[in-house]
């Protein structure tokens, strides 16, 4: 076997890249950054960051999280807890022109959590903000381009959330550790843009096994009479699925 020459290979770098989302003020939102340096100097992106060379792609997108957040990842076959927040690798983007500077490949992680509070820049990010999905990927004039490909794969995670909500209990992972079925329902509202009757959907997920387990308190947060609490069930599978409406 003739020997390996890694000089015959031209180098290129890895990021990971993260689509966080969570729900604020009754809205799909994910965290963006604004750049504070080249390329794209000034420009709204996806936070994220070069891959170091004694890390797994998943310690990187970990380590990602916790600067840009404050928040941990967990287990995602678990519901969070405390701080956590779901992790889930999302796909792989290896356009050749897609980072000017030189080749790069990032590994796109989806992460989600509740309601998040106001984020804090770090690295080479000017600010940070939570801005609603709908206008992120408002297609037009009035739309503010993300930097690189960060709109292309901000869709992607968009719509694996709202897929994966269907099929499986991931829609817990945007709730508090105890939740109200309504606040639930909001959730689902939020990601798929759409309104939902309220007693077909308490229905289906109080009639789903598994799904919701009742935690044994209530509470008058959203007004009116006291609601049920309910925390996430041990189903990590949905069925029958909670399909999203037409729309």
């Amino acid at each position: 076997m003739p020997p390996y020459d890694p000089s015959t290979f031209p180098p290129f770098a890895v990021t990971v890249d993260l689509v966080v989302l969570t729900v604020r003020r009754h809205a799909l939102c994910a965290l963006v950054v604004r750049r504070g340096e080249t390329p794209f100097q000034g420009r709204w992106a996806l936070p994220g960051g070069f891959v170091r060379a004694d890390e797994d792609l998943g310690s990187a997108a970990a380590r990602e999280l916790v600067e840009e957040t404050g928040l941990c990842a967990h287990d995602p076959a678990k519901p969070a807890v405390g701080n956590g927040a779901h992790l889930e690798q999302l796909a792989t983007y290896g356009d050749p022109a897609r980072d000017p500077r030189m080749r790069v490949v990032s590994v796109a992680h989806l992460a989600l959590a509740p309601d998040l509070p106001a984020p804090r820049a770090g690295g080479d990010a000017h600010s940070a903000r939570w801005a609603p999905v709908e206008d992120l990927l408002r297609e037009g004039e009035q739309a503010t381009p993300l930097a690189f490909d960060h709109a292309r794969i901000l869709a992607d995670g968009v719509e694996r959330a709202r897929s994966k909500i269907e099929y499986s209990s991931l829609a817990t992972a945007f709730c508090p550790p105890e939740f109200t079925v309504g606040e639930l329902r909001r959730v689902y509202e939020a990601v798929w843009g759409v309104v939902l009757d309220p007693r077909n959907f308490h229905r289906k997920v109080t009639g789903t096994p598994g799904f919701l387990v009742p935690s044994g308190g209530t509470t008058t947060r959203q007004g009116g009479r006291p609601a049920q609490l309910f925390r996430a069930g041990a189903a990590t599978v949905l069925n029958p699925p909670m399909l999203r409406p037409e729309v």
